[in-house]
């Protein structure tokens, strides 16, 4: 069987060389000669020979702060793209940030944490969080998104590219469409799915539209644009980093995460965590001189 090693660091710290590579030929079974995606960020190598060999592979790393995949080499290039947004398309979680301004962030971020650990089920920890929101003038949420929330490296360049090349790209967030839809736009996705506050006359009821968008609800939105899209399970790519993102990483025929939480990373079919988000479009084969730069 045809299978890819990937190798990819981050553009700012380039660290994939030549040594590497002649290092992770030599462990492994009929290497073809690498290929440069990215000269010093990304390359891989095509072999015959199981996926079970990473362990093997990332001894010869030597502690490079290299992300290894091994891929099949068929069927790379996705046409469906979900993403997940805090953490992830950008730096920051949204309801932590709106916590900042009543002064709970640290409580707040406490109980975000264990959730995307998965150590407490998403749907009562999102309420229960909202509900530290109530009274909060929606006009701070403009604010908040003008001063505190940041795009994560190579999120542009990532949806750009996907969508230059017919993918289709959606934004599916366990957050809010109050921050959802300025973000989607911003980076360029094709769409945006989340949470919706509740308002009363301009503030914050401290309450969430029912259902709630969370893990099970993911997956089924990978699902139905899989299907209105006609289609295959290996044509799907999704992204997260937490415990509500493990169902929708299943379900997708390449599931990354991304600087994950331990239990998301361990059950992702890849993970990057030292490269940016070009890292998904290496993943796939793109070289850089494919790149659309938005």
């Amino acid at each position: 069987m045809l299978n890819i090693v990937s190798l990819i660091s981050n553009p700012e710290r380039p660290a994939v060389d030549a040594a590497l590579l002649a290092r992770v030929s030599a462990v492994l079974p009929k290497a073809e000669a690498p290929i440069w995606l990215a000269p010093g960020i990304a390359a891989e190598i095509a072999f015959q020979g199981p996926a079970e060999l990473a362990g093997v592979v990332r001894t010869a790393l030597e502690g490079a702060p290299v992300d290894l995949n091994i891929l099949p080499a068929d069927g790379r290039r996705r046409k469906l793209l979900l993403a997940d947004m805090d953490s992830t398309m950008i730096e920051q979680e949204c309801l932590d940030e709106l916590a900042d301004l009543l002064g709970l962030k640290a409580h707040v971020s406490a109980i975000t944490e264990r959730t995307m650990r998965g150590e407490l089920e998403f749907e009562p920890s999102l309420r229960e969080r909202v509900a530290l929101l109530k009274d909060l003038p929606i006009d701070t949420i403009d604010d908040v998104i003008h001063d505190r929330i940041t795009l994560t490296p190579g999120g542009q360049t990532l949806v750009a590219t996907m969508r230059a090349n017919g993918a289709y790209t959606a934004l599916i967030s366990g957050g809010f469409t109050l921050f959802t839809g300025p973000v989607s736009r911003k980076i360029g996705f094709d769409e945006h799915r989340a949470n919706v506050l509740r308002l009363d006359d301009g503030v914050l009821d401290g309450t969430v539209e029912e259902p709630i968008l969370g893990r099970a609800a993911k997956r089924a939105a990978l699902s139905e644009l899989r299907e209105k899209l006609r289609l295959g399970a290996g044509d799907t790519l999704a992204v997260g980093d937490g415990a509500n993102d493990l169902d929708m990483l299943g379900e997708a025929g390449l599931g990354v995460a991304f600087r994950a939480k331990p239990a998301v990373a361990a059950a992702a079919h890849a993970r990057i965590e030292h490269g940016d988000l070009t890292g998904l479009l290496y993943l796939q084969g793109y070289r850089r001189d494919e790149f659309a730069f938005s």
